[in-house]
Formats: C-alpha cells, structure tokens, sequence
C-alpha cells in the first residue's frame, strides 16, 4: 500500500536525478525536476524524455521540469539533493532560501570536495540553517539509474542522525522493486558511496589491461579493506562498511557493465588519456574528482591504501596502468588481518 503522496522537489536531472524521480512519480508523489542544461529542458518538455541522460523512457505527466530554484526549492516535503558532488555547495546554496523548515533534504551525491575534503554531510552543515541540517538524510547503494527506471528490484541504504527523518525518506522511495534500509551511520554511508567509485577505476583497469577474474577479485577484497581504513579513521562504523553502501555498492561499480568509473579505468588501461576520456563523455564519473580528495585524506589521516594511491598516479601523474599493478604486487608480503582496519 503505498504512502500519503508528497511535493518533493529534485535537483539535478542527470541519469540519477531522472531515474529518481520517475520512482517517486510511481509512488504517486508530485516532483517538480531541476534542470541545468537548457537542450535538456527542451527535451523534456516536448518529448517526455531526458535523451541526453536516461534515453528510452517515458517522464510522467507528474513531473514538472524547471530551471527555476524557488520551483523546486519552496513548499516541498522533500528535496532531494541529486547534481555530481562537486557542484553540491554551489547548487544547494541557491536553493537554500527557498526551503522550507519542515523539509527534508536527502543527498544522493557520492563524492568528496577536493579543495575542502569536505564529505557531502560536511557540506550540507556547513551551508545549511541547523535546524535543516538536522532534517538531512543520505541515500546510498548499489543502484545504476537506468536499472532503477527499469524497475529491477535493487536495495539501498539511506543515514541520518535523527531515525524519524530517515524513517520518512525510507517511506517516500521505497517502492516494491526499491526497497530502503535505514542507517544511523551517516559517516559511514557516505564514504562507502564516494571511495568505491576510485576502487571501481582500478577494477576498470585490470579488465582494460585484459587480466582475469583474480584480479578483479582481489581489487574489490583489498579495496574493501582500504575503504574500511579511511572509513573507521573517519569514525564510520566498519559494518556499514560491509553493508549496501559498501560492499554492495563496490561489487557493482567493479563489475557492472554500466558503471561509469569502471568505464574510464578500462579506457586508462587500454592506454587512453585521461583528458582524451574526459572530453569523449557527456557523464560525469565521480572517482576521477574523488580519487585526489581520498589520497589526501588517506595521508592526512596516515592510513595505508596502496590501491587509491595508484589510482592517484595514474590519474595525476601518467603513470602506466601496467607499472601500477607491478607495483601493488611487488609490495612487502604481510599478515591480511593486520591490515583489514
């Protein structure tokens, strides 16, 4: 049975913003979508689709598109926080006097700032009246957009400190092909969904480099171990870590044939510029920003993770994908436990 329907608002419509917001139609809720791009808008309003985006399905009649902020900001039960991390504090501050103080804000950015290292969390405090930040709640897991709009059954996670907020976020996008756990780890929530995009690169470049399933295998292990690090050093409890938003959601981004960052790790392995990658796409991958943001806070916090720090070379200083497995395998032999947390 589904739920009272609400006004909630959406700000981005890439593939993410879009496909949420047809789940939210289908739970009868009334979405006004904030649009960037003004070919995108045109698209939307003529022909019922977001071509550039999530080609091949049909808008609903309840979703409104806008480019303005007080459209998708005022009067809304919910608005959802939807454009790549790095435009977060820039996009967000323009909706800020338009919202409500009864309004919940659910992030589904993944990413950490580069210049401020900032997680979206951090961001939302920073910018936000406390009792709006008290309201905020963040949505993560395993979950390509144009699988969602397919309605193939997928489970996420979404965090906040106050359980009544994330209860009511849980109520609005679940959804019997969407089913949402609950998490008061918001710390945790997040970097999972933010630091599996840089592992998700380096899977990328094993299969670019042509190597196996071992490989594969061993990077997503070995990755988990290094979010695990960074995440508890962060004070993320390590079983969150373990759940959707973690392992859940490494798994897919590593393997997933729709995964953006695993995409631009198999151009980095065949030998194509990451400036060549960059200019061929009109889609965002959040790892390539978010891998210099984790190597930084990795030696800020003096926790080891030698996968994110070749990820880095690679993608900053042009070292040779090939070198960069060389270099992880050749590393001095030790314990596995010893280096799990």
């Amino acid at each position: 049975m589904k739920n009272s329907p609400l006004n909630i608002g959406i700000v981005g419509a890439g593939s993410w913003g879009t496909a949420l917001a047809t789940l939210l139609a289908y739970n009868d809720h009334k979405v006004t979508l904030w649009v960037y791009e003004n070919e995108v808008l045109e698209h939307l309003l003529t022909n019922q689709e977001n071509h550039f985006y999530l080609p091949g399905f049909l808008i609903p009649d309840s979703i409104f598109p806008t480019q303005s902020f007080a459209e998708v900001s005022q009067k809304k039960d919910l608005v959802v926080c939807a454009v790549p991390s790095h435009l977060v504090r820039k996009v967000l501050s323009k909706c800020v006097p338009f919202l409500d103080p009864q309004t919940i804000l659910v992030s589904v950015s993944k990413g950490i700032e580069n210049d401020t290292l900032m997680t979206i969390s951090d961001i939302f405090k920073k910018i936000l009246p406390k009792n709006l930040f008290s309201r905020s709640a963040f949505l993560s897991g395993p979950s390509f957009a144009k699988e969602v709009a397919h309605q193939h059954p997928t489970a996420v996670v979404v965090a906040a400190e106050d359980h009544e907020v994330a209860q009511k976020a849980q109520k609005a996008f679940a959804a019997p092909f969407f089913r949402v756990y609950t998490s008061n780890d918001v710390r945790g929530v997040e970097l999972g969904g933010a630091l599996k995009n840089v592992i998700a690169i380096a899977a990328g470049c094993s299969d670019g480099l042509n190597f196996g399933d071992n490989t594969r295998a061993a990077i997503i292990t070995r990755g988990l171990a290094e979010i695990s690090r960074l995440g508890v050093a962060l004070g993320a409890n390590p079983l969150t870590i373990a759940g959707l938003s973690g392992l859940g959601d490494l798994v897919l981004t590593c393997t997933g044939a729709l995964s953006r960052n695993r995409k631009v790790g198999i151009q980095l392995g065949q030998g194509m510029s990451l400036d060549h990658i960059i200019k061929s796409s009109k889609m965002i991958a959040e790892g390539i920003k978010t891998a210099k943001s984790v190597y930084r806070l990795a030696k800020r916090h003096k926790v080891e993770m030698p996968i994110v720090e070749q990820v880095y070379r690679i993608l900053y200083q042009n070292k040779d994908p090939r070198k960069a497995v060389s270099d992880l395998m050749g590393r001095s032999l030790r314990y596995e436990l010893d280096t799990c947390l």
